[in-house]
């Protein structure tokens, strides 16, 4: 549906699309997102963006699997759960609600310039976000070549139920006083990147991105735990909250392909990324969109993902050995590949609307400590 405005340039465009996301006996998340875009001619464009996640279900809480019933204090340090013996520990009561908002305005400076500006709220019951960003890109070599920049700050404040967690502190009994530093803390963001697009041919577009990251403040998980084991016995004596660094600084390269066949495009990319904390990543990324008639196509798409682990990483401590500076069993930070295999499919209406479905499989696979992750990802989109 096309909206006309007084004001000029073409019609307000809408995009609305809803997320399925569910994970194996864990946790289930869906996501409703609505994309407003309006050209204001001499290429000024507002967009914005509204966005919902809904997510419930449990999610591990970082403790190792033992032969033994295992009983952890819930986050708010009022009740309790029980994991039976074998089986990896999760947290059933894991439930969380994020709305945010994104503002973004492009507006050309001069001919070959273009400027873009934007700014984003998120909120939920225990996180709030606030971010801005600018950038500018420019043309040469008869447009050609396109060079750009960006930055970007965002400031979060967590609120963790229960209230902060004190570093490597023993998990408190259901009812007891829990060691807490206070009920919240922040954590600061400053992004920068740098970036290059050249046309090689009539039907070959390249990308090259380098980007940095720089973070200060509050980095740790406030839910997850490390087991402490008996040296002898293998067994959990003890469970303590995580501790990482307060400050991180990543770095990424970006290289990105497109080809364009008689009908159909390839699109290949593939990201390096180190930081600090040890981890290095690698993504390789492929789509082939295979236009089969001239207002429908279906594109399959595969993402294969690996990375090592974060220098304090950790599957466990032991009861005999002095607790280490830092420490963190959050599978998330571990060494781990992930595949991700999928299929989308679009079509163009009689009245120029559009809408897509895609339906992916996604797989996470670690050590013999990690707990293995099977997702089944659904999209339905509706441009009009």
């Amino acid at each position: 549906m096309l909206f006309r405005s007084a004001a000029g340039g073409d019609p307000w465009e809408f995009d609305a699309t809803v997320l399925y996301y569910s994970e194996t006996d864990r946790v289930t998340a869906t996501e409703p997102l609505i994309n407003v875009r309006k050209n204001f001619g001499d290429d000024r464009i507002l967009n914005l963006r509204f966005v919902i996640d809904s997510l419930s279900g449990a999610t591990p809480n970082g403790a190792s699997a033992a032969d033994q019933v295992q009983t952890f204090t819930t986050p708010s340090g009022a009740g309790s759960y029980t994991v039976s013996p074998g089986e990896t520990p999760l947290d059933p009561t894991f439930q969380d609600t994020r709305t945010a908002l994104t503002a973004q305005w492009e507006q050309p400076f001069g001919r070959l310039t273009k400027g873009s500006f934007s700014a984003n709220v998120s909120t939920e019951y225990d996180f709030k976000s606030l971010g801005a960003s600018a950038a500018i890109a420019r043309d040469f070599n008869n447009r050609n070549t396109t060079f750009s920049a960006g930055l970007a700050a965002e400031f979060d404040v967590i609120e963790p139920v229960g209230g902060v967690p004190v570093p490597l502190a023993s998990m408190a009994s259901p009812g007891a006083v829990q060691p807490r530093l206070g009920v919240d803390d922040d954590k600061t963001v400053i992004d920068v990147l740098l970036g290059v697009s050249q046309i090689i041919s009539r039907q070959a577009l390249m990308q090259l991105n380098y980007s940095y990251s720089d973070s200060s403040g509050y980095h740790m998980d406030p839910y997850k735990l490390v087991s402490v084991l008996d040296p002898i016995l293998g067994n959990p004596v003890d469970y303590v909250y995580e501790n990482r660094p307060d400050s991180r600084s990543k770095q990424s390269l970006f290289w990105k392909m497109k080809y364009h066949l008689a009908r159909d495009v390839i699109d290949v990319s593939y990201r390096f990324l180190w930081d600090d904390w040890g981890i290095n990543s690698h993504t390789l990324d492929l789509h082939y969109r295979w236009q089969l008639r001239q207002k429908w196509y279906l594109e399959p798409h595969v993402r294969f993902y690996t990375q090592s682990a974060a220098d304090f990483y950790v599957p466990n401590l032991f009861s005999a050995s002095p607790l280490p500076a830092f420490a963190s069993a959050d599978y998330r930070l571990a060494d781990f590949d992930a595949w991700t295999v999928g299929l989308s499919y679009g079509q163009t209406l009689s009245n120029k609307h559009q809408y897509n479905l895609r339906l992916e499989y996604y797989q996470q696979r670690g050590d013999d400590f990690f707990p293995e992750l099977d997702a089944i990802i659904a999209q339905f989109g509706y441009k009009f």
